[in-house]
């Protein structure tokens, strides 16, 4: 996730506010909370890209052998953005362990399961999301008085449904093609003219 500038002036701002509690002005309050939904916007948009390859990934891999070369691919991208495998997955790595990707993919896993279990505490469970922020009583403007947490706003009801259709991330991010070589089965004549 990256930040324009504007945003990383708001973040700045927040950042100071936190570590030096006193009054806010309502303009840096406004700010805070605009960031703060755009945050979460972007980590819900993040959620159902994330839902809709690891649905991709699960077509793949009911494929298979026939897809392994797609599936190993898109494996390989999943992990790197954070994904868990499932134990479908590793079965399906171990019956493609053959598969030079493959395998090095199992060993990856492998690696990183071992390092989960050393650094995991006795008795904690490895932490699998994300930990979400919350505002520190005190730092609004006003009288400097001690002042409980606002409460969390009701939610919304559901927004009604758009008139065109919402367009599904493979639509918005299709898949990469590989780059073609030009010396493929039939490469083109070139001619050269004399002169």
């Amino acid at each position: 996730m990256a930040f324009g500038a504007e945003e990383l002036c708001v973040l700045r701002r927040a950042l100071a506010l936190a570590l030096h509690p006193g009054p806010a002005s309502a303009e840096d309050v406004q700010d805070c909370l605009r960031l703060a939904e755009s945050l979460d916007e972007a980590l819900r948009e993040g959620a159902r890209l994330r839902a809709f390859v690891v649905a991709d990934l699960g077509r793949y891999r009911a494929a298979l052998p026939g897809t392994a070369a797609g599936y190993l691919a898109l494996l390989d991208e999943v992990l790197g953005a954070g994904y868990r495998p499932t134990a479908d997955d590793l079965a399906a790595l171990r019956a493609l362990r053959g598969n030079p990707t493959a395998a090095a993919l199992l060993e990856r896993l492998d690696r990183l399961d071992r390092r989960a279990n050393r650094d995991a505490a006795p008795g904690v469970p490895a932490s699998r999301g994300c930990i979400r922020l919350l505002a520190l009583p005190g730092g609004s403007a006003g009288d400097g008085q001690d002042k409980k947490p606002t409460e969390r706003p009701s939610p919304q009801p559901a927004p009604q449904k758009p008139s065109r259709p919402i367009p599904t991330p493979g639509e918005v991010f299709p898949r990469r093609k590989p780059p073609t070589s030009p010396s493929g089965p039939n490469p083109p004549r070139q001619r050269l003219a004399a002169g």
